[in-house]
């Protein structure tokens, strides 16, 4: 549409265009109040130290939902069991635990926190051939695995390539000393991994390496 100015121009601006002002992001802090619906996931823990399991359910807050920065965090964390023997001390630590992921920041420390704990008394391997410092550790390990879940921690993934390395490295053990692993297992014998706490650690040509997580002293 064309427009005729029929008078003196005296003066001019250019209009700029309106900018929404940005959504603030919003991150935990520890007066955020408790939403009344949580996505939670919840983790069996069975251990040789008691005849009954805990149960570890942690509960998200989801934080600028629908958008790009939408993010799962931890809010709060129960344990729960038959066994009563650990009761104080459960309580306790769910507390302490539910009170530092709402304080927010990086709470990935409690990880290593926790798994860095041992009993005494000794650990005891989980199926598989994992080792189980303490029951604290295995807590830990829970917390870690949910991390990873919603993103919080990357896990560490071995390529295809180192992979078959291991694999490799596996059937000429077991070739050389004439054993079998059943499936999902490590050879007989195997010493523990410093790393990732497996019984997966084997000796060949002089050099150990975890057929786990493919640490090995010779790299």
């Amino acid at each position: 549409m064309t427009v005729t100015i029929d008078k003196k121009i005296t003066g001019f601006s250019v209009k700029k265009p309106v900018v929404p002002e940005p959504t603030p992001i919003e991150h935990m802090h520890e007066k955020l109040e408790r939403p009344e619906i949580l996505q939670g996931s919840t983790y069996k823990i069975k251990t040789p130290l008691s005849d009954h399991a805990l149960y570890i359910t942690i509960n998200d807050a989801v934080l600028n939902p629908g958008t790009d920065h939408e993010q799962r965090r931890p809010f709060e964390i129960f344990i729960n069991s038959k066994n009563l023997e650990h009761f104080q001390w459960v309580v306790a630590l769910t507390r302490v635990i539910s009170a530092v992921f709402r304080k927010g920041g990086d709470i990935t420390f409690l990880v290593e926190e926790l798994k860095a704990v041992f009993d005494p008394q000794g650990g005891y391997f989980k199926s598989g051939g994992r080792f189980m410092p303490s029951l604290v550790a295995e807590i830990g390990d829970a917390i870690e695995t949910h991390l990873k879940f919603i993103g919080l921690i990357q896990e560490e993934v071995l390529s295809d390539a180192q992979k078959q390395v291991l694999a490799d490295k596996r059937k000429e053990y077991e070739q050389r000393h004439s054993v079998s692993t059943s499936e999902g297992g490590y050879p007989p014998g195997s010493e523990l991994c410093l790393k990732c706490h497996t019984k997966a650690v084997i000796v060949l040509d002089g050099c150990k390496t975890c057929l786990s997580c493919g640490n090995s002293k010779c790299q």
